[in-house]
């Protein structure tokens, strides 16, 4: 496997881009992840704050499947996953 080089919220294509050591690429699109998760205004702060603060965790709930958990026990805190 290769190593992750970087993990970043591209705000011009509202993607969190993940770049790899073997040149590969992972992007995931945030619109879309927010119109399926996110039906209130705090869960949709919430992958906003994520994003913006803390994209590796986004992408460990997203790709992981406990996105819509952890939105469920959305508490107001902001700690790492």
């Amino acid at each position: 496997m290769s190593k992750l080089l970087s993990c970043e919220f591209n705000i011009d294509t509202a993607d969190v881009e993940l770049r790899y050591s073997d040149g590969s690429m992972v992007s995931i699109d945030c619109t879309e992840v927010e119109h399926e998760f996110a039906h209130t205004i705090s869960q949709r702060s919430e992958l906003d704050w994520l994003v913006y603060n803390a994209p590796l965790d986004y992408v460990k709930l997203v790709l992981g499947g406990g996105l819509a958990e952890y939105l469920r026990g959305i508490s107001g805190s902001h700690s790492s996953i």
